[in-house]
């Protein structure tokens, strides 16, 4: 998924050195041991040493990533009281649990960077972190919770499944068992729009209309052009990418043309084409200043996202308080029983 620079703020010196960081212009040693490991393909832990640019923009992309998964449920989770039936009821909850563990997950593995939870979950709450595009555009008919699964879930299989090489190793394990999951999810959505377009006339009409709004929004997920993209090269050199922005779109469309085809849709792109030279389907253009409209807060749901997971926030705000006193409660029957 596609994230966008942003600056947290400073960690303490005490937390900033327990994830091995050095903020010294200088350390030849230590950036050798470090390059050799990432030429070596060995994972970086959180106790290592690593240059603070490499710690900034892993804070920047994991937190990003779980700030997405989060943010992620709310177009689904307005349709588990909708769903046509129990069985699809319970299958959409359940996607929608895994999609918060997710997030858990990622917060977690960002924590061992130095940066506390709350300042991550502030930074997404201020509109200071950015998440994936793809979320501010409206879950309009059941049949998107198909195209969710499918596309968006598929797209972010192809994303993912390098991450769970990524040289840091937090993030590399985490990123085992979410790509397990989301594999599941695709597969769910898929199952859907097959059952749609097995059904009457009006139910293919209805997952041939969602698949005509969802299509390009979920190609524009893996990112802009790599010809445009600030971070990729960076990243990639670092070991936390492995896969361009283009690459990864070209795989995605190449994955799921022949899926469309099967359920007997069409993709709404007059120009998409077999290109046998290239051995890969030719896509028409891509509406990038959608793309970064949608970024930059004015796409369909930007604000809308943003104000349910405020007003989520504050309305947990209790939870928060009375487990943080539980735990004191019993951290301090602990200490007297010791």
């Amino acid at each position: 998924m596609y994230t966008q620079a942003i600056d947290l703020p400073g960690q303490p010196p005490r937390e900033r050195a327990a994830s091995g960081a050095s903020d010294s212009p200088a350390d030849p040693a230590r950036q050798q041991a470090f390059d050799s490991a990432i030429e070596a393909g060995r994972k970086i832990e959180p106790q290592d040493w690593m240059p603070e640019a490499y710690r900034r923009t892993l804070v920047r992309q994991i937190s990003q990533h779980a700030h997405s998964e989060v943010v992620g449920m709310l177009p689904e989770g307005n349709w588990i009281t909708r769903a046509p039936s129990l069985r699809r009821k319970a299958i959409l909850l359940a996607k929608v649990q895994d999609e918060g563990g997710h997030g858990l997950y990622l917060y977690s593995a960002a924590e061992t960077l130095g940066v506390s939870r709350d300042e991550l979950v502030e930074a997404l709450l201020s509109g200071k972190a950015k998440y994936s595009s793809i979320f501010n555009y409206p879950a309009l008919g059941w049949a998107d919770m198909g195209c969710i699964g499918w596309l968006v879930d598929g797209a972010a299989i192809m994303n993912q499944i390098p991450l769970c090489r990524c040289s840091y190793g937090p993030y590399a394990r985490a990123m085992i068992r979410i790509c397990k999951e989301e594999s599941f999810h695709q597969r769910q959505g898929y199952e859907l729009m097959l059952a749609l377009c097995r059904g009457t006339a009006a139910q293919k009409a209805m997952a041939q209309e969602a698949l005509d709004r969802w299509w390009w929004p979920v190609v524009m997920m893996f990112g802009p052009s790599d010809a445009e993209s600030v971070h990729s090269a960076q990243t990639m050199k670092w070991g936390i990418k492995r896969i361009s922005n283009d690459d990864l779109r070209q795989k995605f469309i190449d994955a799921t043309v022949p899926q469309a085809e099967l359920l007997g849709l069409e993709i709404p792109d007059p120009h998409l084409k077999w290109n046998a030279e290239r051995g890969h389907y030719d896509h028409g253009p891509i509406d990038w200043s959608e793309f970064w409209r949608v970024v930059d807060g004015d796409g369909p749901c930007n604000r809308e996202r943003l104000e349910t997971r405020r007003r989520a926030h504050a309305n947990g705000a209790w939870v928060r308080e009375a487990a943080l006193a539980h735990a004191r409660k019993r951290a301090r029957r602990a200490r007297q029983a010791a």
